[in-house]
């Protein structure tokens, strides 16, 4: 899977490039009646991806911080409630335990 992200990732970049290369033409931008922004064309395109995928980078972030610490959460209640409970002693075992530690009776 980290192959084709890499391909997708060069072929975007190898992309851009070309239309770079190809588009190196100043461009106006009105932002305002009375302001206007001159930069180059790749630039802008470039500044637009970024304003789409800065956002979605977030939101995926931030999505997989919250699963992680549910993950984390769900692991720790599962550990706490695994723990072995402690040992209970049967009425059999308790009784041996009582004739071990009984004084022996004097034989006759």
């Amino acid at each position: 899977m980290q192959i084709i992200r890499t391909i997708v990732w060069v072929l975007v970049v190898v992309a851009l490039g070309l239309f770079s290369f190809n588009n190196w033409n100043p461009v106006e931008v009105k932002i305002w009646e009375g302001l206007i922004l001159e930069t180059k064309l790749p630039a802008l395109v470039f500044a637009a991806f970024l304003l789409g995928l800065l956002p979605m980078w977030l939101l995926a972030k931030a999505g997989r911080w919250r699963l992680k610490r549910r993950i984390n959460a769900l692991e720790n209640s599962v550990r706490a409630s695994a723990a072995p409970p402690p040992p209970i002693a049967t009425a059999t075992q308790l009784e041996a335990a009582n004739s071990a530690n009984s004084p022996e009776s004097p034989a006759t």
